[in-house]
C-alpha cells in the first residue's frame, strides 16, 4: 500500500489524488482471466564490452555516487527464467474481446508479437508513431487486457498476479491535473511511501536535482518529469516499463538518470525496456534494440551494436559505425517507403498526406459560408 503524508500537508481529497494515480508508478494485479507464460528465446550474447557513457562536465557534480569505470561488462543474465516473456500476443484497438484477433482489422495494435528479455538487459524500441510501442507497454504493465497470446513478466501472468518490483514510467502521468495541485514536493513523494525507501530516495533526488520544496503547481513540467521519475525510481525495481518520460528532461539530468539506470541493470540484474524518439548521447546505453512497426516486430530485440544480422537495411548505409540515431531514422524512413509502396500497389488505402478531391467537404463548405475573416 501507498504511504500517506500527515494530515496538516495534505488534505483528504489530495491524498485521495496521490492514491488515484498510483497506478501509474506500480500498477496493481487485475482481476483478469488468467493465461500461461510463453518461452521463447532468442539468441543472445551472455557478456559484451563497451565504452562507458562520457564524463559529465568538471564544474558539475551529477551524482553522488561513485564514477563508472572506462570499460564495462554488462552482465545480461541468460542462465536464469527470461524478466519478461511474450508468446504470440496479438492486440486490435477496435475488435470487440471476445473475437480473435485478426490481422485485416481495423486498428490493429499489436500482431503475432514473440520475443524474451533476459534479466539485466537494456532494450530499446525503436519505431515510429503509431508503431505499437506505447501499447506493447501498456500491456506489459497489465494495463490493458489482450485478446490473445501469452505475457509474463519475472515468471509471472501480468493479468493475473502482476509482480510487485515492476515499474511503469509514462508521459500522461505529469499531464494530469491530479499532480499539479498546490503541493509541496516533500510531502507528496511522503505520500506514496518516499520515508520508506529514505536512501534511494535521497540518492534520486541528488541525481534528478530536485529542491524538496517546490510546489507541484508551480513548477515547469520537466521539473514535474523529474519528480515522477523520483517517486517511480526510489523503491527497489526488478523490471521497469518506460514509455519517452526523459522526453522533456534537460540534458544534464537525462545524462545523469541513464547513467543511474545503467548502473541499476548492471548491479542488482534489473530489466528496462524503453521507448524514445530521443537517440542523441544514447549509444552506449542499450543491451539490445528492436523495431517496431505497424503493430509488428521487423527486427526482435537484438543485441547492440549490431555487428552482423539478416534484416538490418543494409540498402540505407547501415555500418557497424552507425550511430543509434542513425540506425533508427534508417528504419523509420524504411517504414515510409514500404506503407508507401503498399498504397501506391493498391494494397491498403492512403490515408496520410495530402488528399486531392474535386467535391468540398462537408465542414470545408460550412465553414467556408460562415468564414468573416476577409
Amino acid at each position: 500500500m501507498l504511504g500517506r503524508a500527515a494530515p496538516e500537508a495534505i488534505d483528504s481529497e489530495e491524498a485521495k489524488v496521490m492514491e488515484t494515480h498510483a497506478d501509474d508508478i506500480k500498477p496493481a494485479a487485475g482481476n483478469h482471466k488468467k493465461m500461461s507464460g510463453g518461452n521463447v528465446a532468442l539468441g543472445h550474447r551472455k557478456t559484451r564490452q563497451v565504452t562507458a557513457l562520457p564524463a559529465a562536465p568538471s564544474h558539475v557534480t551529477v551524482e553522488p555516487a561513485r564514477s563508472l569505470p572506462t570499460t564495462i561488462i554488462f552482465p545480461v543474465d541468460m542462465d536464469s527464467k527470461p524478466a519478461i516473456e511474450i508468446k504470440d500476443l496479438s492486440y486490435n484497438y477496435s475488435a470487440p474481446s471476445q473475437l480473435p484477433p485478426n490481422d485485416d482489422y481495423e486498428n490493429p495494435g499489436l500482431r503475432h508479437v514473440t520475443f524474451d528479455l533476459p534479466r539485466g538487459s537494456r532494450t530499446l524500441l525503436i519505431g515510429g508513431n503509431g508503431a505499437g510501442k506505447s501499447t506493447l507497454l501498456y500491456i506489459l504493465a497489465g494495463k490493458r487486457m489482450i485478446q490473445h497470446g501469452e505475457v509474463n513478466v519475472l515468471g509471472r501472468d501480468v493479468f493475473r498476479e502482476f509482480g510487485e518490483n515492476v515499474v511503469y514510467l509514462g508521459t500522461e502521468w505529469a499531464m494530469r491535473s491530479g499532480v499539479k495541485r498546490d503541493i509541496v514536493v516533500s510531502n507528496f513523494l511522503d505520500s506514496v511511501g518516499g520515508y520508506r525507501y529514505k536512501e534511494r530516495r535521497d540518492r534520486l533526488l541528488n541525481i534528478l536535482d530536485i529542491d524538496l520544496d517546490w510546489h507541484m503547481h508551480a513548477i515547469s513540467d520537466g521539473e514535474r518529469r523529474r519528480v515522477q521519475l523520483c517517486m517511480g525510481l526510489m523503491s527497489t525495481w526488478d523490471v521497469l516499463l518506460m514509455d519517452e518520460v526523459t522526453v522533456d528532461l534537460d540534458v544534464l539530468t537525462r545524462y545523469a538518470l541513464l547513467k543511474f539506470l545503467k548502473q541499476e541493470t548492471e548491479e542488482r540484474q534489473a530489466t528496462i525496456l524503453y521507448a524514445t524518439h530521443i537517440f542523441d548521447g544514447l549509444d552506449d546505453f542499450p543491451t539490445h534494440v528492436s523495431h517496431m512497426r505497424e503493430g509488428r516486430f521487423v527486427m526482435n530485440p537484438t543485441p547492440w551494436p549490431i555487428e552482423s544480422h539478416p534484416e538490418v537495411p543494409r540498402t540505407q548505409g547501415y555500418s557497424r559505425d552507425t550511430s543509434l540515431h542513425q540506425l533508427a531514422l534508417a528504419w523509420i524512413g524504411e517504414d515510409r517507403v514500404v506503407r508507401e509502396k503498399e498504397e501506391k500497389d493498391g494494397k491498403r488505402k492512403k490515408l496520410r498526406g495530402a488528399r486531392t478531391q474535386d467535391v468540398p467537404t462537408d465542414s470545408e463548405t460550412f465553414y467556408k459560408k460562415y468564414d468573416y475573416s476577409h
